[in-house]
């Protein structure tokens, strides 16, 4: 059995600011925790029965997990430059798709502690065939399009509420409660990882039974930008129609392609949000 795990790190035991995770003595603590918190899924994802785990790191810069650190019975897939962002490695090989610290979406629930959807300096809003979408359920979709259904996630009680209305037989452990966007009611994290390795064992054990979240296409993503400057220059791919002063529409065949589709929009958003070149010296 083959289980991917997709690892975000606002959601990780003892995380509550965002400014532990940018200063740099408290981001090196918390890099051993977000690692810890996915060893405790590996854990969990082998004594269910998988033979076969590999990790892709997706928060920030995509290079936080400690490979030293890390169960070495996993792989680890890190690194920024990918083109399938948080599921780079993910295939129709894989049996299950495990969300391990992900967070609530922006402008979904007040208090889910560091809230965002993918880059927070660039999306207010992202939607699917009209569904509002935050990080899991989006990429949830995605690993429909490769037949892999989702079977557990890990965070505060707000993004684990939020989830549960798009997939509620999803196993989830709630690491922490959520207070505000930068505050939270938290579990010491020897806790919060032994839910996890509970939950993610009775999520593999049950793999089988699962089924992949689907979405024929056509697949048409709408993206409310922060900035006009940010949505407009999204245009200069010719398949994306502006529709509103900061949002945009494309409409792509299949899944895949879409979440492709999307991230290059991003990338180019958060290019353009100081002004693109704008700090190059020509």
């Amino acid at each position: 059995m083959k289980i991917f795990i997709s690892a975000d790190m606002e959601g990780i035991s003892g995380v509550a600011t965002n400014q532990q995770l940018k200063t740099p003595s408290e981001y090196q603590r918390f890099r051993k925790l977000m690692t810890a918190d996915v060893n405790a899924a590996i854990e969990g994802a082998i004594n269910g029965g998988a033979t076969e785990v590999v990790v892709a790191d997706g928060h920030g810069n995509m290079s936080n997990i400690l490979i030293e650190d890390l169960d070495i019975r996993a792989r680890l897939v890190s690194g920024n430059n990918r083109v399938m962002c948080q599921l780079e490695g993910l295939d129709d090989s894989f049996d299950g798709i495990l969300f391990v610290g992900h967070h609530g979406r922006e402008g979904g629930s007040d208090v889910a502690v560091i809230s965002h959807t993918l880059a927070g300096i660039c999306v207010n809003e992202m939607t699917i065939n009209g569904q509002v979408v935050g990080e899991t359920e989006m990429n949830t979709f995605v690993a429909g399009a490769f037949g892999v259904p989702p079977l557990f996630i890990s965070g505060d009680d707000a993004y684990v509420n939020e989830v549960l209305e798009t997939l509620p037989n999803i196993e989830a452990a709630i690491t922490k409660r959520a207070v505000d966007r930068f505050a939270a009611e938290l579990i010491h994290p020897e806790l919060a990882r032994e839910q996890i390795r509970q939950k993610v064992e009775v999520a593999v054990k049950n793999a089988a039974s699962q089924k992949p979240v689907v979405l024929s296409g056509p697949i048409t993503f709408e993206i409310e930008f922060k900035g006009s400057q940010q949505a407009k220059m999204t245009t200069t791919i010719p398949s994306v129609e502006l529709i509103g002063p900061k949002k945009i529409s494309f409409t792509c065949a299949d899944m895949i392609t879409a979440y492709k589709h999307m991230w290059g929009c991003v990338i180019i958003a958060m290019a353009a949000t100081n002004g693109v070149l704008g700090s190059v010296n020509t």
